[in-house]
């Protein structure tokens, strides 16, 4: 007589609860009972003859042989997703929907330009697109919550393979009351000392624009970290400091610039490398690296005058 099994539906219930460690928030996540949740657990736990969870008044835990078992369980169902997408990819060919992950510094600013064209060439093709910050986005790329990301590089990891597909220059904004307000390009003797705006640290976009101060001799405003771009640009205004900000940024929304001056660097190449990437084991490889090639020739009809396509 074989030996009942946990079925995928107590490995997803099992890694959401393990994830969250709340089995409230787990059921709502699920959309689910809380009653359901704790009898689905039970008996995933009677199936195995193990205790996968400890709960008090204090809280919930993973038992060890809980987070034991964790990274299989999650191994599991990260293997029916290719199973399915793969199915998906052969039963309808373009009729899918990827989920596309941007950061917040790009998407905005990129996809309008870009998103309309593919839809015209690929009408079954959808994207379910979410921000998240660079480091976020290429982790949720490899654990399979994103099936494609479109960010700066570099995305170091033997797991993804990575296209590149446009260079980005960064352009130096100051308010129109600044004595640099009347350059069309600055020097990088000009603005040392200079303090500069910059994102929060969570953002790729910061960590470069660090980099630049160094290189130059400016201060980064640690007090006065963005959370957004058009944050940025209000401090700016306001006169709080100067900025880098970047080029698509600067053509889709820089629409007053009787309220801020946009100049270049000379003689520093101050650049943000994107690219197209997804994981090597994606059913859908052949049409991403056929999507590669497409907004490659969009981004060269559209926006040839803002950004070096790869």
């Amino acid at each position: 007589m074989n030996k009942k099994r946990p079925t995928l539906k107590h490995l997803e219930y099992f890694v959401v609860t393990a994830s969250i460690l709340n089995f409230r928030r787990a059921a709502e996540q699920l959309d689910i009972s809380q009653p359901t949740l704790t009898a689905q657990i039970a008996a995933m736990e009677d199936l195995l003859n193990l205790q996968l969870f400890e709960r008090s008044r204090s809280g919930t835990w993973l038992s060890p042989q809980g987070r034991a078992l964790l990274p299989a369980a999650k191994q599991l169902l990260d293997a029916m997703g290719h199973f399915e997408e793969a199915a998906l990819t052969l039963a309808e060919g373009s009729a899918t929907t990827f989920r596309l992950g941007v950061p917040p510094t790009l998407g905005p600013y990129l996809l309008p330009h870009v998103l309309p064209d593919l839809h015209g060439k690929y009408e079954r093709l959808k994207f379910y697109v979410r921000e998240k910050p660079h480091l976020e986005l290429v982790q949720q790329l490899i654990e399979g919550e994103f099936d494609i990301i479109l960010a700066p590089t570099p995305m170091n990891s033997p797991e993804l393979v990575v296209e590149n597909l446009f260079i980005e220059p960064l352009k130096f904004v100051v308010p129109s009351s600044h004595s640099l307000a009347v350059e069309k390009t600055v020097k990088p003797e000009q603005i040392t000392g200079e303090n500069v705006l910059t994102l929060e640290g969570q953002h790729h976009f910061h960590k470069q624009v660090q980099d630049i101060c160094e290189q130059v001799g400016a201060t980064v405003l640690r007090d006065y970290e963005g959370t957004s771009l058009d944050t940025l640009r209000q401090m700016i205004v306001m006169g709080l400091g100067v900025a880098f900000l970047p080029g698509l940024y600067v053509h889709s929304e820089l629409h007053r610039p009787e309220a801020l001056h946009v100049s270049e660097l000379e003689g520093v190449s101050i650049v943000r490398q994107h690219a197209l990437a997804w994981r090597k084991s994606s059913a859908s490889r052949t049409v991403f690296r056929e999507l590669t090639k497409s907004i490659r020739t969009i981004l060269k009809k559209r926006l040839g005058s803002v950004v070096k396509v790869s």
